[in-house]
């Protein structure tokens, strides 16, 4: 049975008389489509959030008439509009600004999308990303989220964590096999983890789409901390993984190298 997404804090609201209940009934409403449904009826959403039909009927109102919800009247979904909320933060991370400069050049030089993703719970978030014209996947803005257990992006930001929250992160998940090489075994998934941390990059081979493959290294601050992870996508047809690792790690390293100087 799903647990309801919904939970008032446990403090007293007394205690807390600035808190907006409806604010936070608004959020989990957004929330509960990523986590269970891009689109959804009314009963459904009340009852995964455990909250009477016309406290989310108002909720949802609310967001249509701001442009976050549509519906076609019998069911809602999130509109493109949602992703200007992540956009701000995104934006204003230094991370963001400092790496844009690189994935220009990037993808200028070698002509292959870039990208500089965080780590947010169980993905891998973009913060910002250069495209090539090439492949509708490669059409994917910040604020887009993928799964960190089978991407390069993910693996290398799983890496900088400690060997208890890889666990835990390995207990929680259930792995989705998106084309025949996804590795969806958690004891091989740990070994991919552990494997970029070692060697400080990763590369990830037609498991999350197929023909796609991409090399990610971490990019960490100046008091070595993996703060994000900087990645170039290619395709199989361009690019075999030993040629990523020739020809694209070494500038890679040389630009997070930079980049450190540059996160104080």
């Amino acid at each position: 049975m799903d647990q309801p997404l919904f939970r008032l804090p446990a403090i007293d609201p007394i205690e807390q008389p600035d808190f907006v209940t409806a604010l936070a009934r608004g959020l989990e409403v957004i929330r509960t489509f990523g986590a269970h449904s891009n689109r959804m009826s009314l009963a459904e959403i009340a009852r995964r959030v455990e909250l009477p039909r016309a406290t989310v009927r108002r909720s949802l109102i609310t967001l249509e008439t701001l442009g976050y919800v549509e519906t076609d009247g019998k069911t809602f979904m999130l509109t493109p509009q949602i992703l200007s909320l992540s956009h701000s933060y995104l934006m204003s991370m230094p991370v963001t600004r400092a790496v844009r400069p690189y994935l220009e050049r990037m993808s200028s030089l070698f002509n292959e999308t870039s990208s500089a993703g965080i780590l947010d719970h169980d993905d891998a978030v973009f913060l910002a990303r250069v495209p090539v014209r090439r492949v509708s996947i490669e059409n994917v803005p910040a604020g887009s989220r993928i799964p960190a257990y089978c991407t390069s992006m993910g693996r290398v930001l799983l890496a900088a964590q400690r060997d208890e929250v890889i666990e835990e992160y390995l207990a929680r998940i259930e792995p989705h096999a998106y084309t025949p090489r996804t590795i969806t075994n958690p004891a091989k998934i740990r070994d991919a983890i552990l494997k970029a941390r070692t060697a400080s990059y990763s590369i990830v081979e037609e498991e999350l789409d197929a023909g796609v493959v991409a090399i990610s290294v971490p990019i960490k601050d100046a008091i070595d901390r993996t703060v994000a992870a900087l990645s170039i996508v290619s395709h199989v047809d361009r690019s075999t993984s030993s040629q990523m690792v020739d020809r694209f790690l070494p500038f890679m390293r040389d630009a997070v190298k930079e980049l450190r100087a540059q996160l104080v």
